[in-house]
């Protein structure tokens, strides 16, 4: 298959809003760790200059819509948010909440998200802030608790 339907080269897609307002009526959300300031979604947020990987989010409850790529030298991939998202999680008054391609058979998916936390797949396919088309892959709503 043609590499074209599956990447575009981009890598920080913007949640739509819709999808985000819904979220955050349900979890009240204090911090995006993992964003640009143009596509922040929560007050507090961190950018690449912040590296959320390296911050600590004890007591937060935490929208990550992570870089969908497996990474590249000095550029961590969504494994890693994954996996941040399953240990900050752990820590008291923490709840992580994640939008990722439903990509159920991944070595991540069954490492840190099959069995340790509720999964909501979406119906359809989510059209991302600045796309005209809708995105090649269904996705999913992970939530660490």
């Amino acid at each position: 298959m043609d590499k074209v339907h599956f990447s575009t080269g981009k890598d920080d897609w913007e949640t739509p809003q819709w999808l985000f307002n819904q979220l955050d009526d349900e979890f009240h959300f204090t911090l995006d760790p993992c964003c640009t300031a143009e596509n922040a979604k929560c007050r507090k947020y961190y950018t690449k200059a912040e590296n959320g990987l390296e911050q600590d989010w004890k007591g937060e409850t935490v929208f990550c819509n992570p870089p969908y790529s497996r990474g590249k030298k000095g550029a961590p991939g969504q494994e890693a948010w994954i996996k941040k998202c399953f240990e900050e999680s752990q820590k008291t008054d923490t709840t992580c909440v994640m939008l990722l391609p439903a990509r159920t058979d991944t070595k991540a998916f069954h490492t840190y998200i099959y069995g340790y936390a509720e999964i909501r797949f979406i119906r359809g396919r989510l059209k991302f802030g600045g796309s005209t088309n809708s995105a090649p892959f269904p996705s999913m709503i992970v939530v660490f608790k």
